[in-house]
């Protein structure tokens, strides 16, 4: 007679002693996905372009080794060498990448005016970044057998005016996850989140932090009753970089409190 499987527990830190690489992880979604792997009980390497907002984090979070800042410009090749480099050199390992950074403003110029200038900013500070951090990342994920999360958007499904050089970064970071999750299988595991509407305004470094100003029907906006917040991507991030995801691969998650599946009419 087979034995019934066991109830097995959830793991209450699902992420410990594990190292995690967050790109643009100072500020916003990055330092909301930072904070949820401490929470799980991780060490984070965060990298951006802005070093007060980095220093203020490892002053805030005060978890001593744990986590540690690094200079980081993902567009430039030898900039996440250094990164990838003195991650590994700090830590021994990395058992997870979170691809986060790249401009954040979606909304720029006409394509008629679009410049090229432009049009690489975005391009090269998601899809470029992504490729270039995963490249020099990979050697160490795969000797972890970790996994990649990539930040990608709910605008890959849907748009506004004026945002084509975003939602075509932001597609193309869709298109090289699920293709480098075929790449890596079975030894590393790389998906992507999609967020919609979230509230950073709070999340910034102290110098540039202010309370948040939505209206009523902004939050209406969303099945859920609210905006987002960047803990609801962290919880997601930390599920996917953690053994409890171990049968979850090239998927594109979208977290955007059901607003992408509501119609809308003006």
């Amino acid at each position: 007679m087979s034995l019934t499987p066991p109830i097995r527990p959830f793991d209450a830190t699902p992420l410990l002693d594990r190292v995690v690489l967050i790109t643009g992880g100072a500020q916003g979604i990055g330092r909301g996905i930072a904070q949820a792997v401490l929470g799980a009980g991780g060490r984070v390497v965060v990298g951006d372009l802005d070093r007060d907002a980095g220093h203020a984090c490892l002053a805030e979070w005060d978890v001593g080794a744990r986590a540690r800042f690094l200079p980081l410009d993902v567009s430039r090749e030898a900039s996440v060498r250094t990164f990838a480099t003195r991650a590994l050199a700090a830590f021994g390992r990395i058992d997870g990448l979170v691809n986060n950074a790249g401009p954040a403003d979606p909304v720029i110029n006409d394509v008629s005016t679009l410049s090229l200038v432009d049009w690489r900013r975005f391009i090269d500070g998601h899809l470029t970044g992504t490729f270039l951090c995963s490249k020099y990342a990979l050697p160490a994920l795969r000797d972890a057998r970790g996994a990649i999360v990539n930040i990608a958007s709910s605008r890959v499904l849907q748009s506004e005016p004026h945002t084509e050089a975003y939602a075509s970064a932001k597609g193309g970071v869709v298109g090289f996850t699920h293709a480098l999750a075929i790449s890596e299988g079975p030894q590393v595991r790389v998906n992507a989140i999609s967020p919609g509407w979230i509230v950073t305004d709070d999340w910034r470094k102290p110098s540039a932090r202010r309370a948040p100003k939505l209206s009523k029907r902004d939050h209406a906006q969303h099945p859920v009753g609210r905006a987002g917040v960047p803990d609801n991507i962290g919880a997601l991030a930390v599920h996917l970089l953690s053994d409890a995801a171990a049968f979850i691969t090239g998927q594109n998650l979208i977290v955007d409190g059901g607003m992408t599946r509501k119609m809308q009419y003006v």
